[in-house]
């Protein structure tokens, strides 16, 4: 398919993600949780929205990912839906949503599309998920696999740590991408792995990789977007790019209209609704009547 970053038209679906795989025009991702981030995103041309459950760090204010619920999910990926015409647009399964069993994995999944319209959903893990990817695969929903470090992980984890820096962990992850792709993942993220790792998974792999501090050598990149903006409140993972700061312009510009509240500069003459002539000479009018 045609692609450039500049506001391509044509649908994109999960198999034209998958196509793309060993394309010199690699896959841009990233995360969006309300209407006017998701329309922005969509009419600059990424190519892949991902409604993550790090909405619940970037937006609800939690500490980590875990408390975010499949019903807060959904209502941010409705706001998302109304926004999105052209990039693919996938929900994040979140914790406690299928770890019960793969009926929950399903019923959750069927929500997400259902209620949300979003068009895949991302199942963190690797072998311990290919029973339930291969059944929402035969359930006709598009999965993206996500493998690595894995934010659900975090208190089995001990940590956000990068992952696959020993040969036998470096072979599980391998072993779990084959496995991922073997029951029909139309892509897989790598996260917080070394790029020499990265390269091997996405030189065996015939479906793309899409990083996050992962390296350059992965198929597509994505993003949180607070991180991409500066939008965020900790320091940020090695691997971010900052290319704007607008928590900074944000606080530069609620400053200045404290500043302007304060001394009677705003709102001015030009921002202030008036009477017509007529209207107004009547109301003096009446004013001066009553006090006289």
């Amino acid at each position: 398919m045609s692609h450039t970053s500049s506001g391509a038209s044509g649908k994109i679906t999960a198999e034209a993600i998958r196509q793309r795989k060993g394309n010199t025009d690699r896959i841009s991702c990233l995360t969006a949780y309300d209407y006017p981030t998701a329309r922005i995103m969509d009419e600059a041309g990424i190519d892949l929205i991902l409604v993550g459950d790090s909405l619940a760090n970037t937006v609800l204010g939690y500490d980590h990912t875990l408390p975010v619920t499949l019903d807060e999910m959904i209502h941010h990926a409705k706001a998302v839906r109304r926004g999105v015409k052209r990039a693919l647009l996938v929900g994040d399964m979140p914790f406690g949503s299928y770890q019960a069993s793969i009926e929950q994995g399903v019923t959750s999944a069927v929500r997400f599309i259902k209620e949300a319209g979003v068009e895949a959903v991302k199942v963190e893990g690797g072998l311990k998920r290919v029973e339930l990817v291969r059944q929402l695969v035969d359930n006709e929903i598009p999965v993206l696999g996500h493998i690595g470090l894995t934010p659900q992980s975090v208190l089995r984890m001990g940590g956000y740590k990068v992952q696959g820096k020993t040969m036998d962990a470096a072979q599980t992850l391998i072993e779990e991408a084959l496995a991922l792709e073997s029951v029909g993942v139309f892509a897989i993220v790598l996260e917080g792995i070394p790029r020499e790792i990265a390269k091997v998974i996405t030189d065996k792999l015939h479906i793309p990789t899409i990083g996050i501090g992962a390296g350059v050598e992965c198929d597509g990149q994505i993003l949180v977007i607070n991180d991409l903006i500066g939008l965020g409140f900790n320091k940020p993972a090695k691997f971010v790019r900052e290319y704007l700061n607008v928590g900074e312009l944000m606080t530069e510009a609620i400053k200045q209209y404290i500043s302007d509240v304060e001394n009677g500069d705003y709102p001015n003459e030009s921002e202030s609704y008036h009477l017509s002539d007529e209207v107004a000479a009547k109301l003096r009018k009446a004013r001066m009547g009553k006090i006289a």
